[in-house]
């Protein structure tokens, strides 16, 4: 089987694919056939080493798939061959077999998705899922600010900070990306690259600030943001696709009673993997009833690995970015 390989820490175009032997499961085990696999930002990060989760050379990169089950290893009873389902872990899915354990991220896939869907669902609204009704506890009415909107969670963000009643606005740093933002759902748009942050934001709430915060980007814009929020705001730390974790005057919180709190969706469904099943079957539902929409703005082929990488470390994303195995 065919498999994109990152054999030393570097950049996307250090990657190679190469033929390995199939994988076989262990007990707890499952091999899955994968059709799709999506590219999100901390693959970029893996592969640099300069994520939280680690990876040792070499590897197969690749955090989120989708595929049928090919075969089982001893003790597995969730899942049985040909079953359809999507599945998200730290690496494996840029091939064209995914060893993974028949964990809780491993999911059947809803019959009306199709596999590059279903490999573009689950992270992203997950982490958006997660962070709006678990750790933000945002209730209807709430303003909402959505930093990096365009992007995958930023897009399940504004998708579910609507289905939740909030008034989202959404940030990012072009009218075609904000564009794909209104499509979506969002109430407002910022363009960072024409308009200052906060003078906006003040113009759109009032002066009043806005409650929620959702920043997957960090750099100059989450000091910026918190500044412009509201009396008891809470700032959603998903990550920092800027590069630069900011650092953050806790006069800031202190002074408006803010919260700063932090989004670790990966760690959150080791956790507590009964309210983790709940999110999935509550996103099921909404996808059902159509008020979920995942955005794929291209699909490439598993030997383009690397150029679906490069653009999404150069921010030139939408949405999401998949590869295919079949192609």
């Amino acid at each position: 089987m065919k498999a994109v390989l990152c054999k030393q820490f570097g950049p996307p175009e250090t990657l190679v694919l190469e033929d390995l032997p199939s994988p076989r499961p262990g007990p707890g085990e499952v091999v899955v056939s994968v059709k799709a696999a999506s590219v999100n930002f901390p693959d970029v990060l893996v592969i640099q080493n300069k994520y939280q989760v680690k990876a040792t050379p070499p590897f197969t990169p690749g955090s989120e798939f989708a595929g049928v089950v090919k075969e089982v290893g001893a003790g597995v009873t969730q899942v049985k061959p040909g079953d359809r389902v999507l599945g998200a872990g730290s690496s494996g899915g840029f091939a064209e077999e995914c060893l993974v354990p028949a964990g809780a991220r491993l999911v059947p896939v809803p019959a009306s998705m199709d596999f590059p869907t279903a490999a573009s669902f689950l992270l992203t609204y997950g982490t958006s899922h997660h962070a709006l009704c678990n750790r933000a506890d945002a209730k209807a009415g709430e303003s909402l600010l959505v930093l990096g909107a365009a992007g995958g969670v930023g897009l399940a963000a504004v998708e579910i900070g609507k289905i939740l009643g909030l008034r989202v606005i959404a940030a990012a740093s072009s009218r075609e990306k904000l564009a794909v933002c209104r499509e979506h759902g969002a109430d407002e748009t910022i363009d960072y690259s024409t308009e200052e942050l906060r003078e906006r934001i003040k113009a759109l709430t009032g002066g009043k600030g806005v409650d929620l915060i959702y920043d997957p980007v960090g750099g100059a814009y989450t000091e910026a943001a918190l500044r412009s929020s509201a009396w008891r705001a809470r700032l959603l730390v998903v990550g920092f696709a800027a590069g630069e974790i900011p650092k953050i005057p806790l006069n800031l919180p202190l002074l408006m009673e803010r919260s700063v709190v932090g989004v670790y969706w990966g760690e959150w469904t080791k956790r507590a993997p009964q309210e983790f099943a709940a999110a999935v079957k509550q996103l099921g539902e909404w996808f059902a009833a159509r008020k979920l929409r995942p955005h794929i703005s291209a699909r490439y082929p598993l030997a383009e690995a690397a150029r679906a990488l490069r653009d999404m470390s150069e921010r030139r994303v939408m949405g999401k970015v998949v590869l295919l195995t079949d192609a």
